[in-house]
């Protein structure tokens, strides 16, 4: 299975699982008089459409490079990024302001099988964060990880949802509205997950170093190429899925053009061989 093949599975996963949960905390949240179930139940409804948005960029992320776009389209995913944290923020914003509404109303105590709900549900949701991330990790998607970043922070508001559930089924009347502090606190930590989830996209946008580790297995594969005596810049940029690579190696200053022009491309060719996540790679031939 290839890498977009994975993202696109795990896509489809988050996809069916946000609907069948909006639905569940929906009618849950408003049978069981819960406001932080309903919170819940609108965070999954925006995760949905989050989710095809990140299904809509790993698809175009991987189309193919063309005469406008050298590179790829592997810069989509980023920005696609970008939209899914506008509808976090957007979903924390309703979730507060309806949170801070329903705290000064009078209403019933929730009901207790909610709780047993919300169980099922963080169990369920801190299971899907660990499947996306981990499929997140294995294709280099930035976008996966954001939806990956979804499913924890549901996890996280449902647990809100429970302590608030559950201290005010303790304390009884006059503690109704702790369900709603819960769904205020909720919303707080959807826009804290934000932020996480949109610095790691912005630093791929801005072309920020951060990585050391491939920099070190580009520098210990180019020395097994016959003719490379050793590698000096290394930069990296990503683009999607992909690393794209600009190379400075050092070979024998008596050489010919032509013979540094070979070891140059059985350098990439070697690179690309060993890291499969490597997209272009440019070499540039120093003279010993």
């Amino acid at each position: 299975m290839t890498k977009e093949q994975t993202a696109i599975k795990a896509t489809y996963f988050s996809i069916v699982g946000n609907t069948s949960l909006a639905i569940v905390k929906g009618l849950a949240g408003f049978f069981g008089n819960s406001y932080a179930l309903i919170a819940d139940a609108i965070e999954s409804t925006t995760d949905i459409f989050a989710s095809f948005l990140v299904l809509f960029g790993i698809k175009y992320s991987n189309k193919p490079a063309d005469d406008n776009h050298p590179y790829g389209h592997g810069r989509a995913e980023p920005l696609i990024t970008f939209l899914v944290v506008g509808f976090l923020i957007t979903s924390a914003t309703i979730i507060a302001y309806e949170s801070i509404q329903n705290i000064g109303t009078p209403h019933d105590l929730p009901k207790s099988w909610t709780l047993y709900i919300l169980g099922a549900i963080i169990i369920w949701k801190e299971y899907s964060f660990q499947l996306v991330m981990k499929r997140s990790k294995e294709t280099n998607s930035s976008s996966l990880k954001a939806d990956a970043w979804h499913h924890r922070s549901d996890a996280i508001t449902s647990v809100a949802a429970f302590l608030g559930i559950s201290i005010a089924l303790y304390f009884g009347k006059g503690y109704e509205s702790a369900d709603d502090w819960a769904a205020l606190f909720a919303s707080g930590f959807i826009l804290f997950n934000s932020y996480k989830i949109f610095r790691p996209a912005l630093s791929e946008i801005m072309d920020e170093h951060l990585y050391d580790e491939l920099v070190e297995e580009i520098r210990v594969v180019s020395l097994t190429v016959p003719g490379i005596i050793d590698t000096e810049k290394c930069f990296i940029r990503k683009a999607g899925m992909q690393y794209h690579v600009d190379l400075h190696a050092r070979v024998e200053g008596i050489i010919t053009v032509r013979e540094g022009h070979d070891i140059a491309h059985d350098l990439k060719d070697t690179l690309r061989a060993e890291i499969p996540s490597l997209g272009h790679v440019l070499i540039h031939v120093e003279p010993n």
